[in-house]
């Protein structure tokens, strides 16, 4: 993993693009040495969003499970919907 600050990849943005999308490398993006931000290969972030998504799904299994569940139209009634 590289890393640059803003200004240094603002100067080459194509070739740190390039150094992203086709060397597969990851860059971080500093401002006064503090990082700010990242740039990573699409292949990343779809792997990423895939392992939200499955975390979001458990999460909504277990909150399925939880004792203290409320039927939707009970609630429905219960608010006048």
């Amino acid at each position: 993993m590289s890393r640059l600050t803003a200004s240094q990849a603002r100067e080459d943005f194509a070739a740190t693009l390039n150094r992203v999308a086709y060397g597969k490398d990851r860059v971080v993006l500093e401002r006064r040495g503090k990082p700010l931000a990242a740039l990573v290969p699409v292949e990343d972030l779809e792997l990423l969003e895939e392992l939200e998504d499955r975390l979001d799904l458990e999460a909504a299994k277990k909150a399925l499970k939880a004792p203290g569940r409320v039927p939707w139209e009970k609630l429905k009634k219960e608010l006048g919907l």
